[in-house]
């Protein structure tokens, strides 16, 4: 009997995809990728599709935070892939592993060293990603494109994750060709290091304290880590992408932020600071006014990374949970009197936001009662988001989204939509009007899906937080202010439920327990406005003390 047909590019990267057990994609249909869509049509893989390519890509983000797995977005040639940029480099910033798969154009019109002007054409798409991805692909011959796929997937998924591009000549996709894989390499189980010295300097110090990042929470290190602290009686400081690491009630965690001057003398105090998973950046150490610790261990899966900011004592290289399960330390007295003073910090901070924004705390207490446990938050870059993000109690991880890798304003709507699609519980999204604006348009996926997300929509009528910069400058207001759109009238005319309240009093607290307990999307427009909170850098106490 005579062998069928050999697939086509198409199939071979739909059926590359389902073997790597991709649930979803989120995409966009372009005139050079419309074979994917079939080929993907024919799999159990769900397609999302979005009305813009940044979505996806913030989508794909979103989904990959939430879950811990590869998030993928397919997008067409030229301006299509061109229009993820901002997404991807959000997603290269935080560690968050994407697969940006994106159509060019045909191999046959394509001319080394010649733009020709074909319709999308750019000289060099891979290099536009080159700045913001861990690295790119792009496929020379049809049978590579199962191999590549899978190549791609591993380099993102790879510590520390991150975002990788994949291109496809469009005439690859219908192009029959039998697969041809590459050679398989089976990756080394790396030794540990000698940990005797990071013992000995743990042993020796009489004020530790654990500073975990989000490459401990990648690591799924939380156990380990709340293990090690109670053993240390040290208090442990986790940084906006550990958010959820330990949880709330474990007695040797921090209040956050460390941003707060309480908080902040814990880093103070202590003689050595445990490092895990982290590479201090900017946002989080108030561009670096922190002091250098009097000691620091740090472990981290990248060397180069641990030290470019606070050189470390001693780097211990390697996968943060496996290190931290490792480090063999004696059992400390002393937990009771330190559960007394975070206790008595957490109480100060609780008192001095009800004192500065009272609606920022009834905000927060609304969140902590009202959202189910398997709630997954995601924040923008709005005023509200920098609340949820610096003071709300996470309370696993994976549970808050926040994007202050790079920092980009419209992350939180569409992110919303991939951590829905992930399946893992209703997403909460926390956005000001500026930011929803980004990507309005896709209610009509928000609608279309029946995606189980809450939009909460913070409208002050302008970009609060650059309104609040100019006038603490003493400068006139320009560009920050505007009359905003009915948006309960535009979610509904998506067929999106939607409401309004003034305030984050009652009301806000009864239509938002509504809305969550509902199976459909909702909107939730709230009129406020929020003075921002101490981890926004205008308001760093350790610049104004500088």
């Amino acid at each position: 009997m005579p062998a069928g047909p050999s697939p086509t590019g198409a199939q071979h990267l739909a059926d590359a995809l389902t073997a790597l057990g991709t649930e979803v994609v989120f995409g966009l249909p372009g005139v050079h990728n419309l074979p994917l869509w079939e080929a993907l049509a024919a799999t159990d893989i769900r397609l999302i599709g979005v009305r813009h390519e940044q979505t996806a890509g913030y989508a794909a983000d979103g989904y990959a935070r939430a879950t811990g797995r590869l998030g993928v977005a397919l997008v067409t040639t030229g301006p299509g892939a061109a229009n993820t940029l901002g997404a991807v480099g959000e997603a290269m910033a935080s560690a968050a592993p994407i697969l940006v798969v994106a159509t060019d154009i045909p191999s046959t019109l394509r001319r080394p060293g010649v733009v020709r002007g074909v319709l999308h054409e750019t000289s060099d798409q891979q290099a536009m990603f080159a700045p913001i991805t861990k690295g790119g692909f792009t496929v020379r011959e049809p049978q590579q494109i199962a191999g590549t796929v899978r190549r791609a997937a591993a380099l993102a998924l790879r510590p520390q994750s991150g975002p990788v591009y994949l291109g496809i000549p469009t005439d690859f996709l219908t192009t029959r060709a039998a697969a041809r894989n590459p050679p398989s390499s089976h990756a080394r189980e790396s030794e540990l290091p000698d940990l005797a010295a990071a013992e000995e300097l743990l042993a020796n110090s009489r004020r530790p304290l654990i500073w975990a990042g989000g490459g401990a929470l990648r690591a799924g290190a939380g156990e380990a880590i709340g293990k090690l602290a109670e053993k240390l009686v040290a208090p442990v400081i986790t940084t906006f992408a550990a958010r959820g690491l330990l949880p709330p009630d474990h007695p040797c965690l921090a209040p956050n932020p460390v941003h707060a001057p309480e908080v902040g003398a814990l880093w103070d105090d202590a003689d050595l600071v445990l490092a895990i998973g982290t590479d201090f950046d900017g946002l989080m150490t108030q561009n670096w006014l922190m002091p250098q610790p009097k000691k620091l261990i740090a472990i981290n899966v990248d060397p180069d990374d641990a030290a470019k900011n606070y050189p470390p004592d001693l780097t211990l290289a390697g996968d943060a949970k496996a290190l931290t399960e490792a480090l063999t330390v004696e059992q400390r007295p002393g937990i009771a009197e330190l559960v007394e003073r975070l206790a008595k910090i957490a109480a100060i901070v609780k008192h001095r936001v009800r004192d500065e924004e009272p609606q920022a705390a009834d905000l927060l207490a609304t969140f902590d009662e009202v959202l189910p446990e398997d709630t997954t938050i995601v924040s923008d870059m709005c005023v509200a988001g920098y609340w949820i993000g610096g003071f709300h109690k996470v309370r696993a991880p994976r549970r808050l989204a926040y994007p202050m890798g790079w920092g980009t304003l419209g992350y939180g709507f569409p992110a919303s939509l991939g951590a829905a699609a992930a399946g893992t519980g209703r997403a909460v999204c926390v956005t000001g009007d500026g930011g929803f604006l980004f990507a309005c348009g896709d209610l009509a996926t928000l609608a279309q899906e029946q995606l189980p997300v809450t939009v909460i929509i913070v409208d002050d009528g302008g970009y609060g937080m650059l309104r609040y910069d100019q006038e603490r400058a003493g400068l006139e207001r320009r560009g920050v202010d505007w009359d905003s759109p009915d948006f309960v009238g535009l979610a509904r005319s998506f067929g999106v439920h939607a409401d309004r309240v003034s305030g984050f009093g009652r009301a806000f607290r009864r239509l938002l327990g509504e809305f969550i307990e509902s199976d459909e999307p909702n909107v939730l427009v709230v009129r406020a406005k929020l003075k921002p909170p101490v981890n926004t850098s205008p308001r760093w106490y350790r610049r104004e003390s500088a």
